[in-house]
């Protein structure tokens, strides 16, 4: 069944996306007269609900297409230097990493409110918007999403509207980009729109390199005066070096080995091809319900080898180097339905939303470990050099390197999910709304472990609650109180493996109260600032072997956005964070910044010219748990930004990023893997709309 849905979406959206060209309907659709708030397009499309802002009871962040082009951003991490609450994790040089409120996810991301927890680089170039929801979310998501998550929404067909524009970039470093993006109607109910993209990546650090390319056609089909369909497509194919940072020595990253690459350009590097097929249907019931359906079908080959310090002897300057190499395919099934429906009970109005999620997940891994010649391990000590020789070791002696030796391990995993959730927004009056909701997952997974000959198997039953209350003094402040659950099984984020003690034991929970403010200063300025106390509760075993649960890990802070125009020409985006927090141990955790503060500003000079000005500021935090002596040291970095409209379809930027060239350390994967932040670099990049 599974392979027949997976089948029949794909030939779906490939028909239609040929058939789009030659439909035409009869008559035009006629224009829907909204009467009900219901079926208003939401600013925050990850919400699956029609509501504004400033009535959300929790915490979070817009970033739109045009504030990514005006910042010069190229990835998911320079979106969150510029957002509260949330900050960069290494990823080991293969993969997005966010560490939300304290807690570091590979796996929290989604693209249009649908799972995407493969571990890559995601581009932009098909982006709308980035949205970033801190706090639990299992209520709309589902397991994981234990700090926060991040949704990108995509860009889709629009009916009736012809448009176009590319985007060409080139930076200092000899990196160039290359994106474009085309909408027609090829009927008076039908559009299809074509997003592309190429770039050759570059930076500051020897031998990095690598190449993406992106292809991504939508469709859509306005079926009647009620009902839409959104059909997509999207390729991706890249590869890119991998680069895991520098040792550290006296608790610091060694900032004489910043131009050092403890790896080699054949060794260290990461592929990803993806095929992502999604079809989405909207019907408008009535004026005030809505029905969503939406069914995405992916495949994902992923691999990535590498070598990177593991000890570091800074009397004999000397460094230990360790590796893998870990492919990974992975195929998605994941159909969801949502209803929302507004009513009205007595004096109240319930914004209703009734949801249901099924995946289905097959997974394939394989790991091995680095074999070297001359210790018969995976380890092996060289001397530092730049380049680093890795065919001779510390003592003088010839070694050679195999990934194909020592195999650590092989599984295969097949997951799925059920999941069932309601909330309902209960608008009491025009001063106070009350939130409730829940979600039970049913998680089932089955790991083979193929080189043990074994295999383990975990289901679970989760139920996630919900609730808050908003006061709304005036119609543009808002005050709340919530609380909010997820869970994360045992599994881990990746499903890789599960071993007999972990398959006995329950998955984590979190859990998090959240209190803050929402002010509409204007209505081109807000206000955002929330207190938040988060806890996560971790299954495990006592003396006695019986079952018990310790807090393993409890953070709480303060965090602030101030974002929109203060005038016609100047633009502002402020947001500070504070938090602390504490392990099972009683120590300090790890990837917590003291504080986080980030300024972008633009000014608007006259109708043709303006400039920005972004000031991140990280302070510092600790390289591991429980290690208050090893940090990463904290630092401010200053970016700078000017646009110039030559025409109104023609408009030159110019980005430079670490304009005082300080040099920083932003993250760090363990002890000996501290990221080098990047160099100043200067990026000219022209936009041609038509």
């Amino acid at each position: 069944m599974i392979q027949i849905l997976k089948a029949f979406n794909k030939a779906l959206i490939l028909t239609a996306l040929v058939l789009t060209v030659n439909l035409h309907a009869d008559e035009p659709v006629e224009e829907i007269v909204v009467k009900g708030k219901v079926l208003y397009s939401d600013q925050v499309k990850a919400l699956k609900t029609p509501t504004a802002i400033i009535d959300v009871p929790q915490s979070l962040s817009i970033l739109t297409d045009e504030d990514i082009r005006k910042q010069g951003i190229r990835e998911i991490g320079d979106i969150i230097r510029y957002t509260p609450g949330v900050n960069t994790s290494q990823g080991e040089g293969h993969r997005d990493a966010v560490v939300f409120r304290g807690v570091r996810s590979t796996a929290d991301f989604y693209q249009d409110g649908v799972r995407d927890d493969v571990q890559y680089y995601r581009s932009l170039y098909n982006i709308e918007q980035v949205e970033v929801l801190r706090g639990p979310n299992a209520l709309l998501f589902g397991r994981g999403g234990t700090g926060g998550i991040l949704n990108r929404v995509t860009k889709k067909a629009q009916i009736g509207e012809q448009f176009g524009s590319f985007d060409i970039g080139a930076d200092d470093f000899g990196a160039f980009d290359f994106a474009a993006d085309y909408n027609t109607s090829t009927g008076d109910n039908t559009a299809i729109r074509l997003n592309i993209h190429s770039d050759t990546l570059e930076n500051h650090r020897d031998f990095f390199d690598g190449d993406r390319v992106g292809f991504n056609p939508t469709v859509r089909i306005q079926m009647s005066d009620r009902t839409t369909l959104d059909l997509s497509y999207e390729y991706a194919d890249h590869e890119r070096f991998i680069d895991r940072g520098i040792p550290t020595a006296n608790g610091q990253p060694v900032e004489a080995l910043k131009d050092v690459v403890f790896g080699t350009s054949d060794l260290n590097l990461t592929t990803l091809e993806a095929d992502i097929f999604r079809g989405t249907l909207t019907s408008d019931l009535t004026d005030t319900s809505k029905a969503i359906f939406t069914l995405t079908s992916s495949e994902f080959e992923k691999m990535y080898k590498n070598l990177y310090a593991s000890g570091y002897d800074l009397t004999t300057n000397v460094v230990t180097l360790d590796g893998y190499y870990d492919p990974t395919e992975r195929e998605n099934l994941i159909f969801s339905a949502n209803l929302v429906n507004e009513i009205q009970i007595g004096g109240a109005t319930h914004t209703l939303l009734i949801g249901a999620e099924v995946v289905d997940t097959d997974n394939k891994n394989v790991r091995y470990d680095t074999y070297w010649s001359t210790t018969g391990k995976d380890k092996e000590s060289f001397n530092v050099s730049r380049p680093l020789n890795i065919a001779t070791n510390s003592a003088g002696v010839a070694t050679m390197v195999d990934y194909t030796t020592k195999l650590k391990s092989s599984t295969t995993s097949d997951i799925e999910v059920t999941s069932f959730y309601i909330q309902d927004q209960i608008d009491l009056s025009d001063n106070l709304v009350i939130l409730l909701g829940g979600r039970l997952d049913q998680f089932d997974i089955t790991v083979d472990d193929v080189k043990a000959g074994s295999a383990q198997s975990r289901d679970d039953d989760e139920f996630s609650p919900r609730a808050g209350i908003i006061f709304k003094p005036q119609e543009n402040v808002s005050l709340y109180l919530s609380y909010s659950e997820s869970f994360l099984p045992r599994s881990g984020e990746q499903y890789k493996k599960l071993t007999a003690s972990s398959a006995a034991l329950d998955p984590d929970v979190y859990e998090s109260s959240e209190i803050g403010i929402n002010w509409d200063i204007t209505p081109d300025l807000s206000l955002r600032a929330s207190y938040f106390d988060s806890e996560q509760t971790i299954a495990t075993r006592d003396e006695s072997g019986e079952g018990a649960e310790i807090v393993g890990l409890q953070v709480d802070g303060i965090e602030l956005e101030v974002k929109g125009q203060v005038s016609d020409q100047l633009y502002i985006s402020f947001g500070y964070s504070d938090m602390d927090g504490e392990t099972s141990s009683g120590g300090e955790p790890r990837e917590i910044p003291e504080n986080t503060m980030s300024l972008w500003t633009t000014y608007q000079v006259n109708d043709k010219f303006g400039y920005g000005l972004g000031v991140t500021r990280q302070g510092e935090s600790n390289i591991s748990n429980n290690k208050p002596g090893l940090v990463l040291p904290d630092y401010t970095r200053v970016d700078f930004a000017a646009f110039y409209d030559v025409s109104e379809d023609l408009t030159i930027r110019l980005n430079v990023e670490n304009i005082t060239d300080e040099v920083y350390f932003p993250h760090s994967h363990s002890t000996h893997q501290a990221s080098v932040g990047e160099e100043v670099n200067a990026r000219l990049s022209i936009t041609r709309r038509f």
